[in-house]
């Protein structure tokens, strides 16, 4: 296995308000943990709000004595979703504070993803997938048949998320586990990136680089090239770096 990541503040943006966690080697009774989370809120709200969330979940992660991934992820998100309300209730300063959050970990060839607002994640081989769904306004107007995807990319409202980590004392998680493939490499971002840079073309950044590591700053800089509207944050996670690759 081999992974990069990278976080950066964009061009528009005075604070970074992404938070990254990525690792190889086992956290509790996972084989190796990845998360991104996009924060939100005034102030230093949203730079909080995901930092706690990523720090927290980890520690809840490494101390459980749970072994399912899906188990130790509901019960890491349930606790900082309520340990968020609580700070929020007490600091007026906190209040409105919510976060993104999406983790992977790979036991084997079975991938374990939870998810929770927009931020990401993607399979990438001959073909670029995303395996989470939005958690966002003009994601469950497409859904409904209400717009496209062409119009969803430039509505004025695609940055309302409807799930955060922090916003509602019920939080509302999906969970996926999908049977990874020797060519595939996962991608996990915010919408920093995926605002700035259509899917074909991540596609196409990665497979035409030499290595993961010059793929995500490669990812990064197209990002700011488009505009860089938000903070940008990436990991890839090659989990079969010894096979041959084809993309």
């Amino acid at each position: 296995m081999k992974t990069f990541s990278m976080t950066d503040i964009g061009i528009r943006r005075e604070m970074n308000q992404d938070y990254i966690y990525t690792s190889e080697t086992p956290v509790g009774n996972l084989q190796n943990l990845f998360i991104v989370a996009d924060g939100m809120g005034g102030h230093n709200a949203g730079d909080f709000a995901s930092r706690y969330t990523v720090e927290h979940a980890v520690e809840s992660i490494a101390s459980s004595s749970l072994s399912e991934p899906i188990a130790l992820f509901r019960e890491a998100l349930d606790h900082v979703n309520a340990e968020l309300i609580r700070l929020a209730e007490e600091n007026s300063r906190l209040r409105g504070m919510g976060t993104t959050f999406v983790a992977a970990t790979i036991t084997k060839n079975l991938m374990s993803v939870a998810n929770v607002g927009d931020s990401r994640l993607y399979i990438v081989n001959q073909d670029i997938i995303q395996v989470t769904r939005d958690h966002s306004l003009v994601q469950e107007m497409v859904r409904m048949g209400e717009m496209n995807q062409e119009q969803a990319r430039y509505h004025p409202d695609k940055n309302i998320i409807t799930r955060a980590v922090g916003a509602f004392k019920e939080i509302e998680i999906d969970f996926f586990e999908v049977w990874l493939r020797p060519t595939d490499r996962i991608l996990l971002c915010s919408d920093g990136l995926t605002n700035m840079i259509e899917d074909g073309e991540i596609r196409k950044i990665m497979c035409s680089q030499r290595d993961i590591a010059e793929s995500v700053e490669r990812l990064v800089s197209a990002a700011n090239e488009n505009g860089g509207k938000d903070n940008i944050s990436v990991i890839i996670v090659d989990p079969f770096s010894d096979e041959v690759r084809r993309c």
